[in-house]
């Protein structure tokens, strides 16, 4: 017991109603905030006996693991690391017990006293009891007796050895153990955890606690009244304590960068794209960084070893999958995305589901406010935490927080279209700062805050690259995939979602093959297009359409040995992708709206690389295309004669012109790389402490 006399923090909780109140994704919460902090010592002060905690132990999976026991209401004390009883400690707490048969005899004159049978119960007895049959005549038979007793939950009556009590077992058990009184915190919510209270440690009364402890518990200093119910509070409790480690960057993005499926751990298949730009900027040294992301599921949270993040320090927000299925699923998919891609038509108003994105960002705030240290940088990425940057700013306006935008911002008058877009704009405009990829759409974020009073978050401009050394030199590794002489490969690789326009590309290439008969046989177009997380209804109809339109032109055009369309509706490694856009001709991409677009980067990053010519057909609405208008072949997606007249020009581009195009892109592929971009905003959002207007748009 030497090494515990040391321990700087204890955690002294009840179990019903304080460690196992509030809601499972704030339990989760609190389990991972302990599983970081194995310095913190866990005790239980329970009503339950050693049984009823070894069962609850073995059946709920988001009970944190007690280092001790102060179980049947502060009778006895267990080392809960070996489950075995602290005899003499229990001896000195039940002294001049008279046993349970003596206790139930001498009260059974008291007919409104039910004994509870099957309850497992040791140096105490148990009864239920309503409020109004506690009366003076009980106390006294009680006290006759030499004992003690508590009540609590206004239905249940405990008689005790007469030292026996959570308070004095705790009190017995830490002077035993060499505790300094100012190292515990006490948490409950029932008037059984009284003794606890008056112990003069930090503590907490847990929201939803019974209102017979609230009144009975005086103010005091060190004793936190919070409005949170159950485990939210104990947590709230252990950061107003600075009990739990804090960084000076928190980065928050919904996703974590490896993904837990079919039981292990999985990295990402590209090293572009947010989750492996993130990486690379934890990975920097001299960032005091951690990413706060979700892990779904029902269970706890799978074990996380730092091989598998490659060190990176990583904190999960366990959320369940009813949760993130109205958030994700719903909300985002359903609500936001229309919007973010100018599709207000698609817009879903879905109330029963509001709620679940209104939890899961709240939840998020939580976290990283747990995870913040005093003044830190704040790095939110995406439309799925639109609310957090509100909610954080109001409980720690000491942090700065960013957001980035790497889907587009639309028009002011068509966010203006969500159901919720009020609630989401107050919370944008708490922001201390705003990042998007092009200016088009940082403007449109200014316009929507324009006008609310107040000071607005500084704007920022910062178009994000791709890591070309690493797609230089894998595509100086591979060979072209699918080539065939005589036969130019068109490519589009893409996620299966409305906003890329599939649809709008086969009927397009349907068009052509109609108005020029030539090409038929002499040109293929290969659809690399992975389906969206199982789940997401907002795409079926476009899956629906997109195989139907398929179907009709491979069968309208298609021969034996030839088909216009080679569609591949998987995910594939980033290798494989690689060869595919070596033996691509020409890369098409027709967004309807977009963001960077770091595929149409990595088509021109990996051709360039070997030297190989070829054409981008780049939509007008992709944010890239304001980056790379001069060089590429811009379409719109909205008019097919022009979707089809610029493939047709692309298709018959001189190869002296595709070599003069392939060069003029790669001369303007000058974006950061993904840790260059990452250093930069987290410079800008450092820099946005003091909030400016709306003047002061840096331009990057």
């Amino acid at each position: 017991m030497g090494a515990e006399a040391a321990a700087a923090r204890v955690l002294v909780t009840d179990l019903d109603g304080t460690l196992l109140g509030g809601s499972a994704c704030d339990r989760r919460r609190l389990l991972e905030a302990l599983a970081r902090h194995p310095d913190i010592v866990v005790v239980f002060a329970t009503g339950r006996s050693l049984d009823s905690v070894q069962e609850l132990l073995r059946d709920d999976a988001l009970v944190p693991p007690p280092r001790w026991i102060i179980g049947d209401v502060g009778a006895s004390v267990i080392d809960g690391a070996h489950m075995t009883r602290l005899d003499a400690l229990e001896e000195r707490l039940r002294a001049g017990w008279p046993g349970t048969e003596r206790v139930r005899a001498a009260l059974r004159r008291f007919p409104r006293l039910v004994y509870q049978e099957h309850v497992v119960q040791d140096g105490r007895c148990s009864f239920h009891l309503a409020p109004e049959d506690l009366t003076d005549d009980l106390k006294a038979a009680v006290r006759a007796l030499g004992c003690s007793w508590s009540y609590a939950g206004d239905r249940y009556f405990d008689v005790l050895p007469a030292r026996a009590g959570k308070g004095q077992a705790l009190r017995l058990l830490g002077r035993t153990l060499g505790w300094d009184r100012r190292a515990l915190l006490v948490a409950g919510d029932s008037r059984n955890d009284l003794s606890l209270f008056h112990l003069g440690t930090s503590a907490v009364l847990v929201g939803n606690a019974e209102s017979a402890l609230v009144s009975a518990v005086p103010a005091r200093a060190g004793l936190h009244r919070s409005a949170l119910p159950g485990a939210a509070a104990v947590l709230e409790a252990m950061e107003r304590l600075g009990w739990l480690e804090r960084r000076s960057v928190v980065i928050g993005y919904h996703r974590p960068p490896v993904r837990w499926h079919e039981a292990r751990w999985q990295p990402p298949a590209s090293p572009n794209g947010i989750l492996p730009t993130l990486q690379a900027a934890l990975a920097d040294e001299g960032l005091d960084a951690v990413w706060a992301a979700a892990h779904v599921g029902d269970g706890p949270l799978p074990d996380l070893p730092p091989a598998v993040t490659g060190g990176l320090p990583l904190s999960l927000l366990a959320l369940s999958p009813q949760r993130w299925a109205g958030y994700f699923h719903r909300v985002c998919k359903e609500t936001l995305w229309p919007a973010l891609v100018s599709q207000p038509q698609l817009i879903e108003d879905r109330p029963a589901s509001w709620p679940d994105y209104e939890a899961v960002n709240a939840a998020f705030a939580r976290h990283i406010n747990s995870l913040a240290a005093p003044g830190a940088t704040v790095w939110l990425h995406d439309y799925n935490l639109w609310l957090v940057g509100g909610t954080l700013k109001a409980r720690r306006p000491d942090v700065t927080v960013g957001l980035f935008h790497h889907t587009p911002f639309p028009h002011p008058d068509v966010f203006r279209r969500i159901p919720a877009a009020g609630q989401l704009r107050d919370s944008l405009g708490r922001l201390d700062w705003a990042g998007f990829h092009t200016h088009d759409c940082a403007d449109n974020f200014r316009r929507l805050l324009s006008g609310t009073g107040g000071p607005l978050p500084r704007i920022g401009v910062h178009p994000l690259g791709i890591d070309r050394h690493a797609v230089a030199a894998l595509a100086r590794t591979r060979r072209p995939r699918g080539a065939e002489e005589g036969v130019q490969l068109v490519l589009s690789v893409e996620r299966l979602d409305y906003a890329k326009a599939p649809v709008h590309k086969i009927r397009a290439l349907a068009g052509l093959l109609r108005h020029h008969p030539g090409l038929r046989r002499r040109m293929r177009y290969r659809l690399v297009c992975p389906p969206p997380e199982t789940g997401i209804r907002a795409y079926d109809s476009t899956r629906t359409e997109l195989e139907r339109s398929i179907a009709e032109i491979n069968d309208r055009y298609g021969t034996r040995d030839w088909q216009p369309v080679d569609y591949i509706p998987r995910n594939l490694s980033f290798a494989e992708v690689v060869d595919h856009y070596l033996a691509a001709d020409v890369f098409w991409v027709a967004s309807l709206a977009d963001g960077m677009n770091l595929t149409a980067q990595e088509y021109v990053a990996a051709r360039s690389a070997v030297r190989r010519p070829g054409v981008l057909v780049l939509s007008r609405h992709a944010g890239i295309a304001q980056h790379l208008a001069s060089a590429a072949v811009l379409t719109d997606p909205h008019d097919r004669a022009d979707l089809e007249q610029t493939l047709h020009r692309a298709l018959t581009m001189p190869g002296d012109q595709r070599t003069a195009h392939m060069d003029g892109l790669a001369k303007l592929l000058r974006f950061p790389d993904p840790l260059q971009w990452a250093r930069s905003v987290i410079t800008a959002i450092g820099d946005a402490a003091g909030r400016t207007t709306p003047s002061a748009m840096p331009r990057s």
